[in-house]
């Protein structure tokens, strides 16, 4: 589903990404982890083309995202035509992102009516059975306000959903969450990996990434140092800067 080749990534001077070589198969969820200032949301924005790459190639599905072939030279993409691109592609915050003015239901509705153009009624009906996966069914009505910070990131969940991505993206979903609410929304991607969703997530929740990863890859300074399965990397890591940070974290 996403194939990254030498990835490079600078903001001025900053080199954020040093030639990232990552391959997520479809229908499995790869766990990004590392230390702060790696480069892993960095990396997970220009999956979704909200950041350009300077070099390298990073496909989604196939397809270059950001550029096109033509005549054998990379042309890059109208904004119209990164915009389409980005519409199959849910990502979710760690800062929620919701409309504060708008209600939960309001909120998942919104993308599906303005950018797929669905009929409001089917919009609505869809929205409802999202939140309801979510375990949200009696919050249809609330502002982001009146729920907690769990509640609001399930909502932010059921509107990625609600474009029917064929990718989901998660920046650390979690790490802005009181322990109590973390399990929730944990639940909530533990569902979503079980029916098969494509998942790329930056977490810091080691528990998540043992039990649920097909593939954890570790990332510091803009590479990534080793990636194999969760028993490979988190419990006989190859690399000694990987044995470093996890005796750290854990």
């Amino acid at each position: 589903m996403i194939v990254a080749t030498d990835v490079h990534k600078r903001y001025g001077k900053l080199e954020v990404l040093r030639g990232i070589d990552l391959t997520v198969q479809r229908g499995e969820v790869t766990c990004l982890i590392g230390p702060s200032g790696s480069g892993k949301s960095t990396f997970l924005r220009c999956v979704n083309r909200l950041e350009r790459i300077e070099g390298g190639r990073l496909a989604v599905d196939g397809e270059l995202i950001g550029y096109k072939t033509k005549h054998g030279r990379l042309h890059e993409l109208r904004e119209h035509e990164i915009a389409a691109q980005r519409a199959q592609i849910g990502m979710v915050f760690q800062h929620f992102h919701l409309f504060a003015h708008m209600t939960a239901l309001e909120n998942v509705i919104e993308a599906p009516l303005r950018v797929l153009k669905l009929d409001r009624a089917t919009a609505v009906a869809r929205a409802t059975d999202l939140l309801a996966q979510v375990g949200l069914e009696d919050k249809l009505d609330s502002f982001p306000s009146q729920l907690s910070g769990g509640q609001q990131q399930r909502v932010a969940i059921a509107r990625a959903l609600a474009m029917k991505p064929k990718l989901m993206l998660f920046d650390e979903p979690t790490s802005a969450l009181d322990p109590e609410t973390v399990g929730e929304v944990l639940e909530v991607m533990r569902g979503l990996a079980a029916e098969g969703m494509t998942m790329l997530v930056v977490t810091h929740e080691m528990g998540f990434a043992r039990g649920v990863a097909d593939t954890v890859a570790f990332m510091d300074e803009g590479r990534v140092i080793e990636a194999g399965t969760p028993e490979q990397v988190l419990e006989q890591p190859a690399h000694a800067r990987t044995r470093e940070f996890l005796a750290r974290m854990l």
